[in-house]
């Protein structure tokens, strides 16, 4: 049995990173290789020296929206609105503070234009707007452990380079440190970029609350894999080139297509020690939260003792950690 808490770690608070580096590829790169163990600490920008001809860079494009979005009630009491995913038109699944919010309810936002009514205890829908006036209204969704009100600094290093389609409530933390020089220097090397997209939802980061980690049920999450998208993965495979995922989220778009043949539609597979990987054979990440799915997919992929060593070691040499920290490579 796979245990809870198998998966903790001790992490210094001065550790987690609290803003971004202005310079994305400068972020550090801890690189773990899987067969020897063997720990070597680089810069991101380092990253093509491991890169060869035939190798394939997956990323995923999908953007972050501006999710949280402060409201007031008619009474004059305080409410917010996150939004989680839209469903249909401009209506969206949504958590929604206070938790006594009724059906029915009209919302105050700060555009007088936009009517949010609450049509259920986790949805909303809105009119008067379009989408975009919508998100204008909201904030960046960082994370709790990042113990500060969002800026505009944030729109922009909240958001990878290559971000396009509107869906996220958090960042593919691990494509934050992509650069456009970086991408190209990667190509003119020979190698090949693939994007896929797999829009992060609430889920992600739900606790795990059961002890047997089996017994834990993902959430789950729309993806898609474009047609030039899959034939360069397949045209990479067929070479014997390895694929690299950067982060977890694009893992688990080509696991559950190289498990179910399926490129587009929700995804809820949970990779966690003991896990067949079909597809993948490098993986970029940042350094996850202690007891989380994402720790556990990334110790299905190396082994759990190899990564929580490589953290360790991480702690050791002040890396920085979580969503606007530094870099992990496995190979």
């Amino acid at each position: 049995m796979q245990r809870l808490s198998d998966f903790n770690f001790e992490l210094p608070p001065g550790l987690v990173a609290q803003y971004p580096l202005h310079r994305r590829d400068k972020a550090r790169l801890l690189v773990l290789e899987k067969k020897s163990g063997r720990v070597e600490h680089r810069s991101f920008s380092d990253l093509p020296d491991y890169m060869e001809k035939r190798d394939l860079l997956v990323l995923n494009d999908s953007r972050v929206v501006p999710a949280r979005i402060k409201a007031r009630r008619r009474s004059g009491g305080k409410a917010e609105v996150f939004l989680l995913e839209r469903k249909n038109g401009l209506v969206f699944r949504a958590l929604l503070k206070p938790a006594r919010l009724k059906a029915g309810e009209r919302l105050l936002l700060s555009d007088p234009n936009i009517v949010c009514t609450v049509t259920a205890k986790d949805e909303v829908a809105f009119s008067g707007c379009a989408e975009k006036d919508i998100y204008a209204s909201g904030s960046v969704p960082l994370p709790p452990y990042i113990k500060r009100e969002p800026s505009e600094e944030d729109r922009l290093y909240y958001q990878t380079v290559f971000a396009r389609e509107n869906g996220s409530v958090a960042a593919p933390t691990a494509g934050l440190h992509f650069t456009p020089e970086l991408l190209n220097t990667i190509n003119a090397a020979g190698a090949r970029t693939a994007y896929v997209t797999l829009h992060v939802g609430y889920g992600t980061f739900k606790p795990v609350k059961c002890e047997d980690v089996s017994r834990h049920i993902m959430e789950e999450e729309r993806y898609r894999i474009g047609e030039d998208a899959l034939l360069r993965i397949r045209e990479a495979a067929a070479s014997d080139g390895k694929i690299f995922a950067v982060g977890t989220t694009s893992l688990r778009v080509l696991e559950t297509y190289a498990s179910s043949g399926e490129r587009e539609g929700r995804t809820g597979l949970f990779i966690y020690p003991g896990y067949d990987f079909r597809l993948v054979n490098r993986l970029v990440t940042n350094f996850h939260l202690p007891k989380t799915t994402l720790l556990m997919l990334v110790c299905a992929f190396a082994g759990t003792e190899m990564v929580l060593d490589a953290y360790r070691q991480a702690v050791e040499q002040k890396y920085r950690f979580y969503s606007y920290g530094d870099a992990m490579l496995i190979i």
